[in-house]
């Protein structure tokens, strides 16, 4: 069996999300629970149908465990690779794999986070993380990561190719844009280009706006194999490909900081799912800093390397525009709970399910998801789409 006998032979089949934005006096296993739920009665199922599980979790190494405890599941199957937030796009392909060799039926991949509202001792976590994660060439500088790792790039961008300030909140605006049309954003203020300018500064040339947020939330979804997700309660959502790439762990050992290894993962995935970017109706794209949609857009093949910053301008990705660029509002304005990649999915998923309400993309039948973990670390790419896409 090779890579493309796997195309469109799995499908997603039920999505739930939890707790966005604060939930006060629930656990991350409470709100993933409540997601989990969610996603298994959307697709007609129960906690007893689900065989399969991933998750992975920064804050706990063995995290699948009290997890599967909690559910109360006896999985054949279990994924907890953990590579950031990228991960939850990641671990498609190891289920795909599972579900197709019979060793599981109904992989459910869940997350959870109350980063925003748990109290913890951040400088403790940070002398954890610097043991648990060495990162020779950075830490003893004890730079503002992971900000200062992302403006580090967005500066060589802007330098190398004129990209400008004004571009770089053009993505703020769009996701804000999106996230008024979407009633479970958290951030559904106006935004405009002055108040992204305007806002607090961090690490030039990035204020506060060109941040993801800080909030909590938990999402999840189902997969199973397409001849069982034909008799599912909804209708499914088709994994066409799936890859991932690793280059570096530092931001400082990339060896190009305005090309990201989502330029590989971007290539193996068209090949799987036999598609190109021309053929993509919804992006959903990991933007944790304004910066990454450019270099994504690019590194991805909707526009050429250096055009990041064109393309997007003038609210060219916001409603309206020339490519519908995270419909849910990203992570700049939706939600962020540490890892956001299971919220791409979903929104994704949505979008193709056509459950998407006043931000709906009329006949969208392909939907690229991306997936980004560490400080340009990781990078996992996903095509998912219709049965018409098969």
């Amino acid at each position: 069996m090779n890579l493309r006998d796997l195309r469109g032979k799995t499908a997603v089949v039920g999505v739930g999300q939890a707790g966005l934005g604060q939930a006060t006096g629930y656990t991350e296993q409470e709100i993933l629970t409540q997601a989990a739920l969610a996603a298994v009665a959307d697709a007609g199922l129960s906690l007893r149908d689900i065989d399969g599980i991933t998750t992975c979790s920064s804050l706990a190494t063995m995290w699948a465990m009290p997890v599967i405890e909690y559910l109360g599941i006896q999985p054949t199957f279990v994924e907890s690779s953990m590579i950031g937030g990228a991960s939850y796009v990641a671990h498609l392909l190891p289920a795909m794999h599972a579900l197709m060799s019979g060793q599981c039926k109904y992989v459910l991949v869940c997350y959870g986070s109350t980063q925003r509202t748990t109290t913890f001792n951040r400088a403790e976590l940070t002398k954890t993380r610097r043991f648990l994660d060495p990162q020779p060439f950075e830490t003893p500088y004890e730079a503002p990561m992971p900000v200062a790792a992302y403006a580090l790039a967005a500066n060589r961008h802007m330098h190398q190719y004129g990209t400008t300030r004004k571009q770089l909140a053009e993505v703020a605006v769009a996701a804000r844009k999106w996230a008024q049309l979407n009633p479970e954003a958290v951030m559904r203020d106006p935004l405009s280009l002055d108040d992204v300018y305007g806002a607090r500064p961090l690490c030039d040339p990035f204020t506060v706006r060109d941040c993801c947020m800080v909030s909590d939330g938990a999402g999840a979804f189902v997969l199973t194999r397409a001849d069982l997700a034909r008799d599912l309660a909804r209708k499914p959502v088709y994994v066409l490909g799936n890859a991932t790439a690793i280059w570096n762990r530092q931001v400082s050992s990339m060896h190009d900081l305005t090309v990201t290894a989502a330029l590989e993962s971007g290539r193996r995935c068209y090949e799987m799912a036999g598609v190109t970017a021309r053929d993509v109706d919804v992006a959903m794209l990991y933007d944790a800093f304004t910066i990454n949609t450019i270099l994504f857009l690019e590194d991805l093949g909707f526009c050429p390397k250096g055009e990041g910053g064109r393309f997007v301008d003038d609210g060219a990705i916001a409603p309206g525009g020339q490519l519908a660029v995270n419909t849910n509002g990203g992570g700049l304005s939706c939600v962020h709970p540490g890892m956001y990649g299971v919220f791409l999915m979903i929104e994704a998923v949505r979008q193709l399910r056509g459950d998407c309400g006043e931000r709906q993309i009329r006949d969208a039948g392909l939907a690229l998801v991306h997936g980004n973990g560490g400080t340009l670390s990781s990078q996992s790419t996903a095509i998912l789409g219709v049965e018409q896409a098969l």
